[in-house]
């Protein structure tokens, strides 16, 4: 094997692939980077057994030649020295090379080094994975999407389904759902070309984080294909592919109240940051507790109470209050979360009493749902 290859590109694919690699991987190979040449190109591999990311670079792209072909081949490389190699080469132009069975040599202006390579044969194939369920978004919705539900994962092993966010496709809408039991996010879209058959399947959230750093900030259309056990996802250039959890995900429809006794209107911004200044002299509380109160006067009342450190309390002009008066105590950390998922925009929350469940929409966006259980104090 044996081509030459612009040091820029080499390290935009290297950039993706690293984001699969982990060095507690029960198969050794994995700890490497499996690269194969061909005329069309380079397609470079890496996977932690959970993630496999794949991404191609043409051998030639708007008329500009990337890479040289010598000689097609393969080889499997150690991940984090290679990636570092490329990294402090110091010319633009890379030649690879593997001659006596192994042996890898990289060049690039002086410098030389020799890597020992390992076999490409011993090294995983791919997820086969077949056109089940298949439809497509734009990327900047996939980031809209994970960014608004991926946060409510749990972080506890404990319920491993819940460290996944399900995604249900039914009558041509995907509805997106993460639960750490304390609180809900839900993000409804309707995709183009919907498959017939409904799906649901739960993707780890930390598969979901991986893949929003890799996705542009653009409206390229993203494939999602979900077979049996794993999700691919399909950018141009790049295959990401996900285990999916296995289990019964809760059913959290019965979850969201369906009519409420008070309903508070308010600008997200506002209330994000008076909740941020609460919660200072709650972090040493258990739990970061801030108390919430609204009156028909469209006055909102967030105070924060700790004994060994002080109390804070400020007022908020509402934009709207109707219902029965309210007081309520609530986690700050989750609640600027779901406010956080909102981006500021004014918000609607719907309470149903101090001790059941609240939701927060947008005011001018019924697709995001956000859901939070109060913590008694009152």
């Amino acid at each position: 094997m044996k081509f030459e290859i612009m040091r820029d590109q080499l390290l935009d694919g290297l950039s993706d692939i690293m984001k699969a690699i982990s060095q507690k991987v029960a198969i050794p190979i994995l700890t490497g980077i499996k690269i194969e040449v061909d005329d069309r190109g380079v397609t470079m591999t890496g996977s932690d057994s959970d993630i496999t990311i794949c991404t191609f670079i043409p051998a030639e792209e708007n008329g500009e030649q990337i890479i040289q072909v010598t000689e097609k081949g393969s080889i499997v490389l150690q991940a984090r020295v290679f990636n570092e190699i490329v990294r402090k080469l110091p010319t633009n132009n890379v030649t690879i090379e593997v001659a006596n069975g192994l042996q890898t040599h990289i060049r690039s202006g002086k410098s030389e080094f020799h890597l020992i390579g390992s076999d490409p044969d011993e090294y995983p194939v791919l997820p086969d994975v077949k056109d089940e369920y298949r439809f497509s978004l734009p990327a900047d919705l996939m980031k809209s999407i994970i960014r608004e539900t991926v946060f409510a994962v749990s972080q506890q092993e404990t319920r491993p389904i819940l460290t996944g966010v399900r995604w249900e496709g039914v009558d041509n809408q995907l509805s997106c759902v993460a639960t750490d039991s304390h609180r809900l996010a839900r993000r409804l879209t309707v995709p183009e070309e919907m498959p017939e058959i409904p799906f649901s399947v739960v993707i780890p959230g930390k598969s979901l984080q991986e893949l929003n750093k890799i996705l542009p900030d653009n409206t390229e259309s993203v494939d999602i294909v979900i077979a049996d056990q794993q999700v691919l996802f399909k950018t141009r250039n790049v295959l990401f592919y996900s285990r999916l959890l296995e289990g019964n995900y809760p059913d959290t429809s019965r979850l969201i109240p369906s009519e409420y006794k008070t309903s508070v209107t308010v600008n997200g911004k506002l209330l994000l940051q008076a909740i941020d200044r609460a919660s200072l002299l709650a972090r040493e509380e258990r739990n970061n507790i801030v108390r919430f109160s609204a009156n028909e006067e469209k006055v909102i009342e967030i105070s924060s109470n700790s004994p060994e450190v002080g109390k804070v309390e400020e007022l908020i002009e509402a934009i709207n209050v109707t219902g029965e008066e309210l007081k309520i105590s609530f986690s700050a950390k989750y609640m600027m979360d779901a406010l956080k998922a909102i981006d500021g925009q004014d918000v609607t929350i719907q309470f149903t009493g101090p001790m059941r469940p609240f939701i927060l929409k947008s005011v001018d966006d019924d697709s995001i749902l956000q859901l939070i259980l109060p913590v008694r104090t009152y």
